[in-house]
């Protein structure tokens, strides 16, 4: 019988050290390019392998403590909490049917992220503003949080939930409209 695999120990190969570096001028890498995927998930896995393979920097978000030791393999940064100190970054929440939604949202829009997006099917509604509400999170804030997320490919597999999300987000980042449309 086969052996099962973890489906969050996905194989990463970090970036070189000399593309890594934002003081790398003309390379691929740009310098405001962060990518904090929330909750260990298989999506997660891929999201931040394919983000770290196109020059963002990568760091995982997962409050518990067994999930983040099981996903600390996957040779990214693992975190507890939302950092305060991501100005600029993208924020990811690869699971919505966590107990931790609304608290990891809320600490997410206390920062100066610059783009914070939740998974989710867009024909169903989203927890999360139940969640943030709750926490008595202002309408305007939970106005912010983007779901779905993501380029509509049809995707319905992790590699393509995860191929979407980065599309849609350097869609974004290159203030284009993702798509045909040139």
């Amino acid at each position: 019988m086969p052996e099962e695999t973890d489906p969050c120990a996905v194989a990463h190969t970090p970036v070189p050290a000399a593309a890594s570096s934002p003081a790398v001028s003309g390379g691929f890498l740009a310098p405001d390019r962060s990518l904090i995927a929330v909750f260990a998930s298989p999506v997660a896995a891929f999201l931040l392998r394919y983000a770290s393979d196109a020059g963002f920097r990568c760091l995982l978000v997962e409050p518990d403590s067994d999930r983040a030791a099981g996903a600390a393999m996957t040779g990214f940064g693992v975190l507890g909490t939302v950092p305060d100190d991501i100005e600029g970054a993208d924020v990811v929440v690869t699971d919505h049917h966590r107990d931790e939604l609304g608290v990891m949202l809320r600490d997410a829009l206390a920062t100066k992220a610059r783009w914070i997006g939740v998974l989710g099917n867009p024909h169903h509604p989203g927890p999360h503003i139940a969640a943030l509400e709750a926490l008595g999170v202002s309408p305007g804030d939970i106005a912010r949080v983007h779901r779905p997320i993501g380029l509509n490919i049809g995707s319905r597999t992790p590699p393509e939930i995860a191929i979407s999300t980065l599309a849609g987000l350097l869609a974004d980042h290159n203030s284009r409209p993702g798509g045909f449309d040139f």
